[in-house]
């Protein structure tokens, strides 16, 4: 009877032991502290990657990120499960009238240089990786970056040996001091003008010799810290052993490795996306980077495409009983025709050439009805509808989403938008050529002879037509998938390279809708002329 309390005497001892022993792990992780900075929620998943990089590094130092109102609660939950320590801070007005719009927070940085609660921070950009450990930085002086640039610092990466006195005097020249950038790195580069003659940082001195030195005010950080995306573009690789680089940053303005497209640009933000696939489940929904929002979003666009195609499909088959038997089986009735008579097979009304040559199966008096700018309007109408399909699915897609994610969905739904916007111009282009071909017989003073009806005998036509066209359909979706993948496919890593073959298959794609796009109207419009059958639906029309 007495045991139980001795348990429990023990289980409240071994808590206390516990307890003091994290207090004294927290006690020394306080001196040193990665710290980075969050404006908004756009940068969450570069934060939650970074945070991952530096552990996977071997560190276990602090990571510390300053936040402001602009970010959620969500955001500050799941940064704080990855084991981020959340500081809440204000905004620093940007005094800086000219400037880019998305600067107007940046001087906010400064505060890193008052956060006296530890003894020296290593500050990283949200766009920044580590790719090897950097512990060793926190040897360096009072204040340490990478130069770049015209010999100019860059404050992506930087070491600071906090002070009230150094952020005090920062405050009393943000107004006088100018900045090149309109932003804090222009601000720290006036604030340190003497930073380019700064010595360069050695992180492996022997240790009698650093305790014994002064402690430098300012020293340069080699590249390897501070990998410029920017500069690996140019040339295609690092300048230094791509084995010894420990901080990449990604520093390409728009082209940012969260965003899904950039993977299919920039070789480096594989690294990034490596680390982004490992991400924990900190809470439900956010493993491999994800949350529930854009899953869900995601599902969304993937079935909608697909449920909108099905149901135009499925009313075509209602409304056209003979849609299915027709339309599909046709064009093997026609194969298995040509192989039992050895292709001597005529048809009323088509002529000997080429199925694809869709206007020379069509009579004469029917082609001198199409109107002449129809092949122009017609290209133009094409060209439209690619754009705004392109542009409508990339504001549509979630940016952050995993790159194939990403391309699948811009193609299913820049397919979907073409499809509905070019077919709806083709089957306007019908029903134009029934008006046309309604007001000629209206004013023509010969009746129609049962020889001329262009529904006799040209059910096998008309299917032959359809499949002519469905190559028209096919080619231009071919090479749009074909044109982006050709870099992929010939192993091209540069990206002026990648640009340069995209542009090269956006030709022959561009060339090859020219064409088709003509030749799809005046089949339309022919189509129209002399198809007399009133249960035909657009769907059928451009759903072959």
């Amino acid at each position: 009877m007495m045991r139980l309390p001795k348990l429990g005497a023990v289980f409240i001892v071994m808590s206390l032991v516990w307890i003091q022993r994290g207090v004294a792990v927290k006690s020394q992780r306080t001196e040193e502290a990665y710290v980075t900075l969050l404006y908004g929620d756009e940068f969450v998943l570069g934060v939650r990657v970074l945070g991952k990089s530096i552990r996977d590094s071997g560190s276990n130092k602090d990571m510390v990120v300053l936040v402001s109102d602009g970010v959620s609660h969500f955001s500050i939950s799941l940064l704080q499960a990855d084991g981020w320590i959340v500081e809440k801070i204000s905004l620093l007005t940007n005094p800086n009238h000219v400037r880019p719009k998305r600067f107007w927070g940046v001087y906010t940085k400064l505060k890193i240089f008052n956060m006296t609660n530890y003894r020296k921070v290593v500050y990283l950009d949200a766009d920044t990786i580590v790719v090897k450990n950097i512990d060793d930085l926190f040897k360096c002086g009072k204040f340490c970056a990478n130069l770049k640039h015209s010999e100019r610092l860059n404050s992506g990466v930087m070491v600071v040996e906090p002070s009230h006195a150094v952020f005090n005097d920062m405050m009393t020249k943000v107004n006088t001091l100018q900045s090149y950038t309109g932003g804090d790195q222009g601000f720290l580069n006036s604030y340190y003008p003497d930073f380019p003659n700064a010595h360069l940082f050695q992180p492996n001195i022997p240790d009698e010799v650093f305790q014994s030195r002064p402690v430098p005010e300012m020293e340069r950080l080699s590249t390897l810290y501070n990998a410029d995306v920017g500069l690996y573009m140019l040339a295609n690789k690092w300048m230094v052993d791509e084995s010894e680089l420990r901080v990449i940053h990604y520093t390409l303005g728009p082209l940012k490795p969260w965003d899904w497209w950039t993977s299919w640009l920039l070789k480096p933000v594989d690294v990034w996306q490596r680390v982004r696939e490992q991400l924990e489940e900190s809470l439900p929904g956010t493993v491999g980077g994800g949350n529930r929002k854009d899953t869900c979003l995601v599902i969304l666009l993937f079935l909608l495409p697909l449920c909108t195609v099905l149901f135009c499909y499925h009313r075509s088959l209602l409304q056209t009983r003979t849609c299915c038997r027709s339309s599909l089986c046709d064009p093997f009735r026609h194969l298995y025709y040509i192989i039992i008579s050895h292709g001597a097979i005529n048809y009323s009304g088509i002529s000997s050439s080429s199925a694809f040559n869709s206007p020379h199966k069509f009579s004469h008096a029917a082609q001198s009805k199409v109107p002449t700018y129809l092949g122009v309007l017609s290209v133009f109408t094409c060209f439209m509808a690619a754009f705004l399909s392109i542009a409508f699915s990339l504001a549509l897609v979630p940016r952050q989403v995993m790159p194939w994610t990403g391309l699948l969905l811009l193609y299913e739904w820049t397919f979907t938008m073409f499809f509905l916007l070019f077919g709806g111009f083709l089957h306007f282009t019908h029903l134009w050529g029934r008006m046309v071909a309604a007001q000629a017989a209206s004013i023509s003073p010969h009746p129609e002879s049962p020889d001329d009806d262009p529904t006799k005998g040209h059910q096998l036509q008309g299917s032959i037509r359809d499949f002519g066209t469905c190559h028209y359909w096919l080619g231009m979706a071919v090479l749009a998938v074909f044109a982006p993948s050709l870099p992929c496919i010939f192993g091209i890593t540069a990206l002026f390279a990648r640009l340069g073959l995209m542009v090269v298959g956006a030709l022959a794609l561009a060339s090859f809708m020219t064409y088709a796009s003509e030749h799809l109207a005046i089949r339309s419009f022919l189509k129209g002329f002399e198809d007399r059958d009133p249960v035909r639906t657009w769907s059928t029309y451009f759903l072959c």
